[in-house]
């Protein structure tokens, strides 16, 4: 059965709540709670779950502006102009300088909006997608926790087989030793009790396998101190069987985590569609920057003291031309925020982006989205199909566990008669040993086979019982 998925990797996990010498008895809810907790695949999920969170932060914040800040310290270090002589020479300058960037887009197509709404899809598909592998946990686990239940209880059936043909043994060298039965109807109850002893061997140690099944199927190590708890389990009648295959599809189509999963990649898919449209619209964004500069380096600063100095002659008197240049020293840098606001600049605008022509990848991207759109809706078909098969399977095998049941019953009740007969018959010397352990053996293959067709049903129908939606209990 697909939901069942024996073969995933879903049980790869650390326990270690167990001492050694200390009984440790969990009930199924226990055990389907300790595997989902420390399940590989479930912690690889929820993973996922946390990267769909981040993927969504990122398409939150593409809604809002883009700040960069940026510095630069240099040394100019090697052959350059003195300021105060006018000299190369080689010197060390020291310069900063500061700038910082805000841009923010207008529109893009709607595709921020579209990766937002493909952000939510995808977080949702996440979800469904860790509740079916807990769903397939609790099924996988379910099966082997009754499996452990149906070996522990076969035990005692032949437990109690073996006690009985204990008992049959002793009447039987009770009756030899009265002369009414001859010593081979002893030998041959002897051989029956060899075989009896040799079916509770079988049955130990098919209990301790599926127990150390399970115990593997939660990495308990300790399988000595390890067991289930003792629970009595009444063979139930569901009312799930008075309910159509059709019915319960239509209602596995409205909860289960497989389905709308399936929905959601869908949704996803058209989402896809529109986003990679957005690429074939323009684009409109604004963007501001600020910059400064500040230098380390001395300056030449005016000292108020005015010189002349000739210039030149006039060329009918011959008189000398003069000018008046202002003295200046040498000085230390500005202030830093002098140098910030007398060096400061603005950058601002807005920038429109058509797309003409990129070699079709675009529209080829649109295509491809589309493609892969109907493989989506393709898998959601197959998934329905899929589900309804296995929920048919499913009905008829429970109905038919459930008749092999009760078909067992009444097989037990008409050997355990026989059985009842044969003995009389047999204390009374009517019956030779031989055909009174054939019935006896018959009698008690009835009762295993009883045991195993109870478990067959119980298990058939809480899976069908899990599609209807109702919780598997034990």
């Amino acid at each position: 059965m697909k939901v069942i998925r024996f073969f995933l990797p879903v049980l790869m996990f650390y326990f270690s709540g167990f001492t050694n010498g200390q009984q440790t008895i969990l009930t199924l809810e226990d055990c389907v709670l300790l595997a989902i907790e420390k399940n590989i695949s479930i912690k690889q999920s929820e993973l996922e779950y946390e990267s769909a969170e981040i993927d969504k932060s990122d398409a939150i914040g593409n809604f809002f502006p883009s700040i960069n800040i940026q510095t630069n310290h240099s040394w100019n270090v090697g052959l350059n102009q003195n300021i105060t002589t006018g000299i190369l020479e080689n010197l060390t300058t020291q310069y900063t300088s500061m700038g910082a960037n805000v841009g923010v887009s207008i529109y893009r197509g709607l595709s921020n909006i579209n990766q937002l709404h493909r952000a939510n899809l995808s977080l949702l598909a996440r979800q469904y997608q860790l509740d079916d592998i807990k769903d397939d946990i609790l099924l996988f686990v379910a099966n082997s926790y009754l499996q452990v239940m149906f070996n522990r209880e076969i035990l005692e059936v032949q437990k109690t087989q073996l006690e009985i043909t204990k008992k049959d043994l002793i009447r039987t060298k009770n009756l030899v030793d009265a002369g009414v039965r001859i010593k081979a109807d002893l030998l041959e109850i002897e051989a029956n009790l060899a075989s009896q002893e040799q079916s509770v061997i079988s049955a130990e140690n098919n209990l301790r396998l599926t127990k150390i099944n399970l115990a593997q199927v939660l990495l308990i190590t300790d399988y000595e101190n390890f067991n289930i708890a003792q629970e009595d389990f009444e063979v139930p009648f569901s009312q799930i069987l008075m309910e159509s295959p059709k019915d319960i599809f239509e209602k596995a189509l409205s909860f289960r985590n497989d389905i709308k999963l399936a929905i959601t990649n869908v949704e996803i898919a058209e989402n896809d569609i529109k986003l990679a449209k957005s690429s074939l619209q323009p684009s409109l964004a604004a963007f501001y920057g600020y910059s400064s500069r500040i230098s380390y380096s001395d300056r030449l600063k005016g000292t108020g003291n005015y010189n002349f100095v000739p210039i030149g002659f006039v060329s009918t008197t011959g008189d000398q031309v003069l000018t008046s240049i202002e003295e200046r020293e040498t000085v230390g840098p500005l202030p830093v925020f002098d140098q910030i606001d007398l060096n400061e600049g603005h950058n601002f605008g807005v920038q429109l982006s058509i797309p003409v022509f990129n070699g079709n990848s675009a529209r080829n991207n649109v295509e491809r989205s589309r493609v892969n759109l109907e493989r989506f809706k393709n898998q959601f078909e197959q998934t329905k199909l899929d589900l309804e098969n296995t929920i048919n399977q499913a009905y008829n095998d429970t109905k038919g566990a459930y008749k092999l049941y009760e078909a067992s019953q009444r097989t037990v009740d008409a050997r355990e008669k026989a059985y009842n007969d044969s003995f009389s018959r047999f204390e009374a010397g009517v019956l030779n040993s031989f055909d009174f352990v054939q019935i006896k053996q018959r009698y008690e293959a009835a009762v295993s086979d009883l045991v195993r067709a109870k478990y067959d049903y119980i298990f058939k129908l809480k899976v069908l019982e899990f599609y209807f939606g109702i919780p598997i209990e034990i």
